[in-house]
């Protein structure tokens, strides 16, 4: 089974988890979300991540502001590998989370993506791109993914020369 988990540190973040949510949806890819925290609820964030593996998680993906702990202490927890997103929740507009996700220390390391949902999205096409190296058809349908993005830069480029 190829399942991703998906972590916000807070119930606001789920607008930006939707976009990672709707990626591994048109994949077909197998999911679950929790809301969770590194410094509210470390118990139930180290449980959560310790047992990943056994519960058939590929990939984790977690989103989260400010002083965003969360995928580094879920990195710390387990061998699944843990792909961030920084969420801009401060007057800092997600600069403070990118920079607490993306300076791990050697060792522990996190897949850091743009802030916001750019990078959820980002956040879902990477685990999709994880689960493709073992399942074919998942690797099938990244290839018509980016065959659908080509050809749809292509037909705006049409589109465009024709308005000239």
């Amino acid at each position: 089974m190829n399942k991703v988990g998906i972590i916000m540190g807070s119930k606001s973040d789920f607008d930006i988890a939707q976009s990672a949510i709707d990626v591994l949806k048109e994949f077909g890819i197998e999911y679950e979300v929790i809301v969770s925290s590194a410094h509210r609820t470390p118990e139930r964030t180290g449980e959560w991540s310790k047992t990943a593996h056994e519960r058939g998680l590929v990939a984790i993906i977690a989103l989260a502001g400010a002083a965003a702990h969360l995928a580094g202490v879920i990195a710390s927890e387990t061998n699944v590998p843990v792909i961030a997103v920084p969420i801009s929740a401060t007057s800092m507009n997600g600069i403070d989370a990118l920079y607490a996700m993306v300076q791990m220390p050697g060792g522990i390391p996190v897949a850091t993506m743009a802030i916001g949902k750019a990078g959820a999205k980002n956040a879902g096409i990477f685990a999709a791109q994880i689960i493709g190296r073992s399942d074919k058809a998942i690797y099938e349908k990244l290839i018509t993914y980016r065959d659908t993005m080509k050809e749809k830069v292509y037909k705006d480029n049409e589109a465009v020369q024709e308005m000239l």
